[in-house]
This record gives structure tokens, sequence and C-alpha cells, in this order.
């Protein structure tokens, strides 16, 4: 018995935007408002939204083969997403090592943690951004294009094309 889904892409996806956006948001708050371990927050759900977007990237990476019959145009947006997959990654790691630092930091140097942590805000704000533009094009992956989107192949239709409200009234009727 096989507990992940395949493909695996789509399952965990959704993880890192929601960890990232909501990491993004508390990551300004820590900016404002310095008490009741918002940073350390900011921190862990920029850390959590790390570790899930190297998770999509890589599961991305291997389920990209699994597209079939790809058109010219289809490639470029897939070539697209990945980029922005990446630097999605890229922002969303600077964010949660600023945000990690600046949670060590605060203790013994608040104005270097300060720093950080308003570094970590607007890292954390162009991964929001990048996970926004990653998502666009994954969409139009799957909305325009059907990526990833299995088919089954229609089931057998029985015999009898009524159906059973027609059956049903054609079998008073005869009574």
């Amino acid at each position: 018995m096989n507990l992940l889904p395949d493909p695996l892409h789509p399952a965990v996806v959704h993880f890192p935007v929601v960890l990232i956006t909501l990491g993004s948001v508390v990551a300004f708050l820590a900016v404002l408002w310095r008490k009741h371990s918002v940073l350390e927050f900011a921190a862990v759900l920029l850390g959590l939204g790390t570790m899930s977007a190297w998770a999509a990237v890589t599961a991305g990476k291997f389920d990209a083969g699994l597209l079939e019959n790809t058109t010219p145009e289809m490639d470029v947006l897939l070539q697209a997403h990945a980029i922005w997959a990446h630097r999605t990654l890229t922002a969303v790691s600077v964010a949660a090592l600023a945000a990690i630092c600046s949670a060590l930091l605060t203790a013994r140097h608040p104005l270097i943690a300060r720093g950080t942590a308003i570094a970590a805000a607007l890292a954390a704000g162009l991964a929001a951004y990048a996970v926004f533009e990653t998502g666009q094009r994954g969409g139009s992956l799957v909305f325009r294009f059907g990526a990833g989107v299995q088919i089954d192949s229609p089931k057998a239709v029985p015999s009898d094309s009524s159906t059973p409200d027609q059956s049903q009234a054609a079998s008073r009727a005869g009574q």
C-alpha cells in the first residue's frame, strides 16, 4: 500500500503557499509589534515554508517527467513555473535565515536583531510575491492545459438508456 499520492507535486504545493504567505504576514507584524514571541513564530513559519517549498520544487522536478504531449506554449509556461518556483525557494530561504538570526540576536543585540527582522520581512514579502507568480503559472498549467489532471476512461453505459426516474415512470404507467 502506497501512502504517497502520485503525482506528489499537486498534493504538497499548497503547504508552501500557506506557510510562506502566513509567515510573511507574521514577519511584518514582528517588525511592528516586538512582543510575545511574534518574531520566533515568523521564523518557524518561514522555516517550515522553506522546507515545504523545497519539497514542492523537488516533487515538481520528478513529476514534470510525467507530462505527455506537451505543446511549445505549455513548455514555455512549465519553464516559467519552474523558474518562479526556484525564486520562491531562494527568497523564502533568505527570509527564514534572517528571521532565525533576528530571533537569536534579540536578547543580546536588539539593534542588529531589529535590522535583520526588517530584512526578514522584506525577503518574506518577496517570497510571498514569488509564491503568487509561481501559483499563477501552475494554475495556468492545470486549468489551460490540464497538466496533472487524470481523466478516467468512461465507464460502460448500461444498454437501457433510460434513467431510473424514467424506468419507474414507465413501470407505473404500465400498471
